[in-house]
């Protein structure tokens, strides 16, 4: 997004209301409650080994962002099953093999409702090496016409008392069956969820997340036989300090990879159904970049319903794809991600990195990333516009160390590689606190961005990638 302020950045604002301080810690999106029938699914069932360690799968070394993601036949097996199944092969997953029991779902955006079979899948308890003041799922995964998912994640404080479990997303690979959405107005006093984000509502405190469960609803459409499949499910921990500027770092070699360019300006007006285009579409104009640099784009058939008359028609895709009927947007993180890994053998996860070094590691192995960031038009030079929210691909870095961005607040396809002084835009992504135009204290996001890669990586890049902990 750019220019008007998003619902993202208003959120911000509220919670740092509660919080008692001038701006949000680090990020706080938009938006989530619990549906009335989510606490009804039951979680017996086969249990799996504790996860305390987080000894199951790789970190990076200690800092103040923390992963943990469930995605093969192992990790499966060893969560709390109620009427799902692990299937190994080249690519496990978690599928709906006998439901525990029906349920009647009223879309609150339609107002229909529908009765579905449905069976559940509960992770171990996980402790993250960093006590968090947020924590953002992420999933990959497939549904049929006739089924879709709910995920939802519960908390532990450091004096032991646990949150609620928090909905953090209905969500769904089309539109015909339900909406895809958040949830708002989840809070139990001292932690928030704001669309896509889980926050403590007042980080000053010390109060802090120090374990977190995560749980998914697969649901589908009565005796029909049909399942989601998912892939990965898991999330990102951070208490990422509160920090006006970051210490500059040592540029690496220069790098650039060939991406996809579009232009987010070119749809101006497009669809308002999905927030009119234009600035609305970074999130998912940036995604479909990624998502075709890795050889993937939708097909013939699922482009069918968007204006022959219009360009670049993968981008309106996109926006459908991604769009939060309760955020009223196409910038909920996690819905991105999804987006990207609905695609064959694609991974994709939402994170915060911890330096701008550690960007450049990806970018080398061949792995552009999407990050997110807000500034006053004269923090970043020759951008040519100010943002309270903004999405753009990182996709090398010159001989110098600055940054190669397609940004698709351009105004052509054509125009959308831009360079950016490694400074200026370092910092801008990796603050937590900002000025604004009036000299208000308000939020920057702390590292946040998307990390897209395919099923069977090369070598460089799995290393890339496991040194992050993302695999």
């Amino acid at each position: 997004m750019t220019g008007s302020t998003p619902r993202r950045t208003v959120l911000t604002a509220a919670l740092a209301a509660v919080a008692g301080t001038t701006a949000a810690s680090a990020t706080a999106a938009a938006v989530p409650p619990s549906s009335p029938s989510s606490g009804s699914f039951p979680s017996s069932g086969r249990t799996g080994a504790a996860d305390g360690t987080g000894r199951h799968g790789h970190a990076p070394a200690a800092g103040p962002v923390a992963h943990r993601f469930w995605s093969s036949y192992q990790d499966w097996r060893r969560g709390t099953a109620a009427g799902t199944r692990a299937v190994p092969g080249d690519r496990p997953g978690l599928v709906l093999d006998t439901p525990v029991g029906r349920t009647d779902h009223t879309d609150p955006h339609t107002g229909r409702t529908s009765t579905w079979e449905y069976a559940s899948w509960t992770s171990p308890r996980h402790v993250p090496a960093v006590p968090a003041t947020e924590v953002i799922a992420s999933w990959n995964a497939h549904t049929p016409p006739g089924t879709w998912l709910r995920i939802e994640l519960s908390g532990e404080y450091g004096d032991g008392a646990a949150t609620p479990w928090y909905v953090m997303g209905h969500w769904a690979s089309g539109d015909g069956d339900v909406r895809r959405t958040s949830v708002d107005g989840q809070s139990d006093g001292r932690s928030t969820v704001w669309t896509d984000t889980l926050a403590v509502d007042d980080p000053a405190s010390g109060l802090r997340l120090t374990a977190y469960r995560l749980r998914l609803t697969l649901l589908r459409a009565p005796g029909s036989g049909l399942t989601p499949t998912v892939w990965r499910i898991g999330a990102m921990a951070s208490d990422v300090p509160d920090r006006f500027t970051v210490p500059a770092s040592k540029p690496g070699p220069g790098h650039e990879l060939t991406v996809p360019r579009y232009s987010q300006n070119t749809h101006v007006g497009q669809y308002p159904e999905y927030d009119n285009g234009g600035e609305a579409w970074c999130s998912p104009t940036s995604s479909q970049m990624i998502v075709e640099y890795w050889g993937r784009r939708p097909s013939g058939e699922e482009l069918a319903w968007v204006d022959p008359a219009f360009e670049d028609p993968q981008v309106c895709h996109a926006a459908r794809s991604t769009y939060d009927h309760q955020y009223e947007g196409c910038g909920n993180w996690p819905f991105n991600a999804a987006y990207a890994a609905s695609y064959p053998d694609m991974n994709a996860v939402v994170t915060r990195l911890r330096s701008l070094t550690e960007l450049e590691s990806l970018v080398r192995a061949g792995i552009p990333v999407i990050t997110s960031q807000s500034f006053r038009e004269e923090e970043l030079t020759g951008a040519g516009y100010g943002t309270s929210g903004h999405l753009m691909t990182v996709i090398g870095f010159t001989p110098d160390g600055d940054i190669v961005a397609n940004d698709p607040a351009s105004p052509s396809n054509e125009a959308v590689r831009r360079v950016y002084r490694r400074r200026e835009w370092e910092n801008i992504w990796l603050r937590t606190k900002r000025y604004d135009a009036n000299g208000k204290v308000r939020s920057g996001t702390g590292g946040v961005c998307y990390v897209f890669w395919s099923e069977r990586p090369t070598s460089e890049r799995r290393r890339a990638l496991r040194e992050l902990g993302l695999v």
